[in-house]
């Protein structure tokens, strides 16, 4: 199931530094289209969540292979646990090279054979530059990437790279035990 939104011309506003950003909330995830959702999703919408993010590309050995069936692991913890409604998992789809194979036809095969439960966006290509627009907001380094995002709508943690299963549920757990 896809989601399409009316286009990508919202404006980027840089971040002027990443402790002022873990201060403040978290910048809107600027996207174009949305898999298995039957809406468009923002944050604002969730806040009173937590919300785990997982910033991918689908041709990254590290997001096919360690962050995306991290993420799918933590969706059918939480799936099965009294605490569903209080987290949320969402992937962020965010090209930043070989645009040409990796458009939102190929993500939908991709979302399928891997079997990716959870909504997932497109980020929508940069205005100038090759970083797309949110993983401009936030200054991302690459992916694979995790964004954890508190209850009132705050970016409590940015990781590039993959951490431990456990870790990842610790600090999930912190942030829903914040209410």
């Amino acid at each position: 199931m896809s989601y399409r939104t009316k286009g990508c011309r919202i404006c980027v506003q840089q971040i002027a530094s990443l402790s002022k950003l873990l201060q403040d909330l978290a910048p809107p995830l600027i996207v174009s289209q949305w898999f298995n959702s039957k809406e468009a999703i923002t944050l604002d919408q969730l806040r009173g969540k937590v919300v785990f993010i997982e910033v991918f590309q689908m041709l990254c050995p590290g997001c096919v292979m360690q962050s995306m069936p991290q993420a799918v692991r933590l969706w059918h913890h939480y799936r099965a646990s009294p605490v569903t409604d209080d987290v949320v998992i969402l992937g962020l789809h965010s090209v930043f090279e070989h645009h040409a194979v990796m458009g939102p036809p190929a993500l939908a095969v991709y979302l399928y054979e891997f079997r990716i439960p959870f909504p997932v966006a497109v980020d929508c290509p940069a205005e100038s530059g090759s970083l797309p627009q949110t993983m401009q907001a936030y200054g991302m380094q690459g992916t694979p990437t995790t964004l954890l995002i508190d209850r009132q709508g705050r970016l409590r943690r940015q990781h590039f790279g993959v951490e431990p299963d456990e870790e990842v549920l610790q600090r999930v757990e912190r942030l829903i035990d914040e209410r």
